[in-house]
């Protein structure tokens, strides 16, 4: 139907030309008829009877027609987008008679909707049944746990998860997994897991601890994981103190010993009885030697027994050399990994503590600043080669540093040690070509795996949705997802003024996030901005905002980072987007808060849908479609975003209807209705 504009431009250029065809065959006629003064009237009456015609047929189907039919179709869009909204626009002029047969469909529909809402409702109670009690379950475990899909998309996570991982942004439904832990080799290992839900330990190095990680394939629709984490960061000072008091034990136990020893001196100075004396010399003397000798066996015991084989576990080289890195810039010294990464069987803590260690000797020696580490696969060993530009190492240099203690303290297991727990040795390996320098080589426990290709990952929760395992994989083409399958992250900004070209700055930036075809209550996004210059009274008297109400928020450098990390994978969505998005790209300083990724604008997809309806900003949708801002929400980032989503989901179904159903359709919509905005 054409627009209403386009009908009166037509009515009015009809009815002109009407006009001026009946005054130009009047004036005709006056010339060549002459009429008597009788029969003018009838002549102009006769010439004029067109223009009249015109305007009263226009208006009548204006009235009884056109308008009726627009009410229709806003009665249609209205009842596909919200079917309980209340209100509904009555249908009247030549209309009228099919009220009836409208109000049937809409109660017929409406009396459907409320049959498939019971139907619901009593399947959602029972989910929430089973809900409460699976809930009730994970809040008393005190274990980590995490269940991820197919594509390692978080399901579940319970409140011991969220407690570890309370200052992590990538916590959250449907978020991948590599936000929270990212570590190729978790990733890898959850792609290989065995399908007889064999559990598997891995061993994740953090910044300032150590994740235990057992992994086993869930056997559910999803094909999923369950991961149970534990920090081992408690039992190593658990065993730290142990220690201690150990090591204040056995000097004890020396002194004892030294006691015994002067004891023994003291008889020998004892004159009387020599038999006795003789005898009690004798016995003294063997049971200090004895004591001393068994308390060294016990010294060494126990330093060389702190590592254990059973503490072997596989690790992945990358994430060793990660740690490792991270450690020795605190001393200004540059490693570089180089080579294949590999899959090796080792004591990650000890190993790491081991090689940061035999740097740092080896930058002591040798005055060096940069090595080199390169992890080389053999038969049954992994070789861990540290390389630098300098001198071989030698064998009586190697055999000083085996008995070096890992740590300042007493009792601290020694290079030989952790040497011994792995079966290895330490080589050095002379250059064995120009250019090439020498080597310290780590033989070590292979896996079974070997080397595994990594393959790159594309980089509020709820309390689970298993739902997640249904979408798409991630790194799936975006342009053919359907939309309701999306993830799509609906913000807006509110601004000093509406000149963003000419200085004027975000001051609130807010979004929420939609997902699987569901506005996620908690899962929101809302910083008030710094915008480092005065907010105008005309904007205060919008949003509310003055400059003490921002005085102490963060500057947009700061901001923007973090919602770009918010956003992550999803599409961004925002009503008359070009003004948003114009204000973000405006405020973008880096990679970090570049913002790359497919937007949709509501404002052009409701102009598709009802191009011959007037009104399609924020506040004529909300009331077309029975949609309330909350209280003091209108003119709020928060409240408008929240409003935007609730409408987009709206124009979901509507949008179905007219054969756009994936991203790449409705971004090829919006890009039509642009192109004839501009003509």
């Amino acid at each position: 139907m054409p627009s209403r504009q386009n009908l009166i431009g037509l009515w009015l250029l009809l009815t002109g030309l009407c006009l001026v065809a009946g005054l130009g065959v009047l004036i005709w006629l006056e010339g060549a008829l002459q009429p008597s003064p009788e029969t003018r009237p009838l002549l102009w009456c006769l010439g004029l009877a067109p223009t009249v015609l015109s305007l009263l047929v226009g208006w009548q189907l204006e009235r009884r027609l056109f308008r009726p039919l627009r009410q229709f179709q806003v009665l249609l869009a209205r009842l596909v987008a919200s079917p309980d909204a209340q209100g509904d626009y009555p249908v009247d002029g030549w209309l009228q008679p099919l009220q009836p047969d409208l109000d049937h469909i809409r109660e017929g529909w409406r009396q459907d909707r409320v049959k498939i809402r019971e139907a619901h409702a009593e399947g959602a109670r029972e989910a929430e049944k089973i809900k409460q009690e699976l809930e009730a379950l994970l809040q008393v475990l005190d274990l980590p746990l995490l269940i991820c899909d197919r594509h390692q998309r978080l399901l579940l996570f319970n409140p011991a998860a969220a407690e570890m991982f309370h200052d992590q942004p990538g916590l959250g439904l449907g978020r991948p997994l590599s936000q929270l832990l990212p570590h190729p080799s978790l990733a890898d290992a959850i792609r290989h897991l065995p399908d007889d839900g064999t559990p598997h330990q891995l061993l994740l190095p953090g910044e300032h601890h150590w994740l235990r990680c057992q992994l086993r394939r869930l056997g559910a629709y999803h094909g999923g994981a369950l991961i149970t984490l534990q920090d081992t960061t408690a039992a190593l000072e658990h065993d730290q103190r142990w220690r201690r008091t150990l090591a204040q034990l056995l000097p004890k136990l020396r002194g004892h010993c030294g006691s015994l020893n002067s004891a023994t001196e003291a008889l020998l100075q004892v004159e009387d009885n020599p038999t006795f004396k003789q005898r009690l010399e004798s016995a003294i003397e063997q049971e200090s030697q004895a004591l001393a000798t068994q308390v060294e066996q016990l010294t060494h015991l126990v330093e060389a027994q702190q590592l254990s084989q059973s503490a072997l576990e596989e690790t992945w080289s990358n994430d060793l050399c990660s740690a490792l890195k991270a450690q020795l810039l605190q001393h200004q010294i540059r490693l570089t990994p180089i080579g294949i990464p590999a899959w090796m069987k080792v004591d990650g803590p000890a190993l790491l503590a081991l090689l940061q260690l035999l740097v740092r000797q080896l930058s002591s020696l040798q005055r060096i600043d940069e090595v080199e580490l390169e992890v080389l696969l053999g038969n049954r060993r992994v070789y861990v080669d540290l390389s630098w530009d300098g001198i071989p190492l030698s064998e009586q240099q190697l055999q000083q540093w085996r008995s070096l203690p890992l740590f300042d303290e007493p009792l601290s297991p020694r290079v030989e040690d952790v040497l011994d727990q792995h079966g290895a040795d330490l080589w050095s390996i002379p250059p064995q070509q120009p250019g090439e320098g020498p080597r310290l080589r780590l033989p070590l426990p292979a896996s079974g795996r070997g080397i595994q290709p990594l393959q790159r990952l594309s980089p509020r929760p709820e309390f689970h949705d298993f739902s997640i395992a249904d979408l798409p994989a991630p790194s799936g083409d975006l342009a053919s997802l359907p939309l309701q399958q999306l993830e799509m992250v609906v913000f807006d900004t509110e601004t000093t003024g509406l000149d963003l070209r000419r200085g004027d700055r975000i001051i609130s930036l807010a979004a929420c996030r939609i997902l699987n075809g569901r506005l996620l209550a908690d899962d929101v996004f809302d910083q008030r901005v710094n915008p480092q210059r005065a907010i105008p009274p005309e904007s205060t008297a919008i949003h509310g905002l003055k400059d003490e109400d921002v005085a102490q928020s963060p500057p947009i450098e700061v901001v923007l980072p973090r919602f770009r990390h918010y956003v992550g994978d999803g599409v961004l969505v925002a009503h008359n987007a070009v003004f948003d998005l114009l204000a973000l790209q405006l405020s973008e300083s880096g990679d970090q808060s570049r913002f790359t990724m497919p937007v949709l604008d509501t404002l052009l997809l409701s102009r598709a849908i009802d191009p011959s309806l007037e009104g399609h900003g924020l506040d004529a949708l909300a009331e077309r479609f029975d949609l309330s801002f909350p209280p003091g929400t209108r003119h709020t980032a928060l409240g408008d975003a929240r409003v935007t989503a609730e409408l987009l989901l709206l124009l979901l179904p509507r949008l179905a209807n007219r054969g756009v159903r994936t991203l790449g359709d409705a971004l090829e919509l919006q890009r039509q209705i642009e192109q004839e905005q501009h003509r």
